[in-house]
């Protein structure tokens, strides 16, 4: 069971992937306390104590695998140790949300560093390629009941677990059969897969993102490189989030609103897609998506599509669209 900490030799033995596991088990630790309001004098100490033992091993493991070219990476570790060290015994959201947000850029850096270098020392990084028919369904960052009133319980759960686990195999149904397909030399029943493959594949991975860009108490507006994009080319936050409130409820039949980086023209763009894939863009990067299929609201909403729309605006989780929006921002291609 794990218990709040990890030992030197529990890294050696268990390998890097545990060190993913325990960055992305502080998040989690993070939203779960942010989202009960407040955190009991001894449980919040004790929760500090072993966040400060945690980096401290963190630091000690990197030492001593002599991982010494990564400057920015030493960087984050001490600047997440003074985080914790100034953290007063009350925190308010922005700070709680601070952290959360430090833990899982420190995630993000670690794991690509690790994969980048594949081999550190004793260490392994297993390939993480998902195999033909090998995608899983992803737990939810909340609980079903978290984003009420503004998604019912109800509409979470059948989202979530049938909607959602519909797309997850269909993709794995699709990539099996081009698998079969390549391996028999029959490529028959090619445009039907690749169809498949298309719907299938766009629904999961947008949901994916979909259920990470929202968070309970969520809302207010973008900081940091975001804002200043999104001022730069909307002109403000204001007619960007009317731009793209206006794009999901004008979305033809079923589909998304979608707010994309474009690395070829080097700026943000809000699209449309109709059913998860049709009528957008290519060579685009989505970074905060909006699901107006009938399913994400008709049980609550009925057929009042605005209403959802506007009142969604209230869930959104700036600090993960930050993240994406960082890291996808680094590409940029010669501009056309």
């Amino acid at each position: 069971m794990f218990n709040g900490k990890l030992s030197i030799w529990a890294v050696f033995s268990l390998g890097i992937d545990s060190v993913v596991h325990n960055l992305e088990y502080f998040s989690y630790l993070l939203v779960r306390f942010k989202l009960k309001g407040g955190i009991r004098m001894n449980r919040f100490s004790q929760y500090v104590h072993d966040l400060f033992d945690w980096n401290e091993e963190m630091k000690q493991f990197l030492e001593s695998e002599e991982v010494n070219d990564n400057v920015e990476l030493w960087e984050q570790l001490e600047h997440f140790t003074e985080l914790i060290e100034n953290t007063s015994q009350s925190l308010s959201d922005h700070d709680m949300l601070n952290l959360q947000t430090k833990a899982e850029e420190i995630h993000g850096q670690m794991e690509d560093y690790f994969s980048r270098k594949q081999g550190v020392g004793n260490i392994w990084v297993e390939n993480k390629s998902v195999a033909p028919g090998g995608h899983q369904l992803p737990e939810l960052p909340y609980a079903y009941n978290a984003l009420e009133p503004y998604i019912s319980v109800e509409i979470m759960k059948l989202h979530h677990d049938k909607h959602h686990r519909s797309y997850v195999e269909g993709l794995n149904k699709a990539e099996l059969n081009l698998k079969k397909a390549r391996d028999n030399n029959d490529f028959s029943l090619i445009k039907h897969w690749s169809r498949e493959l298309a719907f299938h594949g766009s629904g999961h991975y947008l949901h994916t993102i979909f259920w990470k860009n929202m968070i309970p108490k969520g809302g207010g507006s973008p900081q940091g490189h975001l804002k200043r994009e999104i001022d730069d080319y909307f002109g403000s936050f204001d007619k960007f989030k009317k731009q793209f409130s206006e794009a999901a409820k004008q979305v033809e039949g079923v589909g998304w609103a979608i707010l994309v980086w474009s690395p070829r023209a080097r700026h943000l763009e809000i699209l449309q897609s109709e059913r998860h894939m049709l009528l957008t863009q290519w060579d685009t990067i989505p970074l905060l998506v909006l699901d107006v299929w009938e399913h994400a609201y008709y049980l609550q909403y009925k057929n009042n599509r605005a209403g959802y729309v506007d009142n969604w605006w209230k869930l959104v989780n700036w600090n993960d669209v930050e993240m994406r929006f960082d890291k996808a921002s680094e590409i940029k291609w010669p501009a056309f």
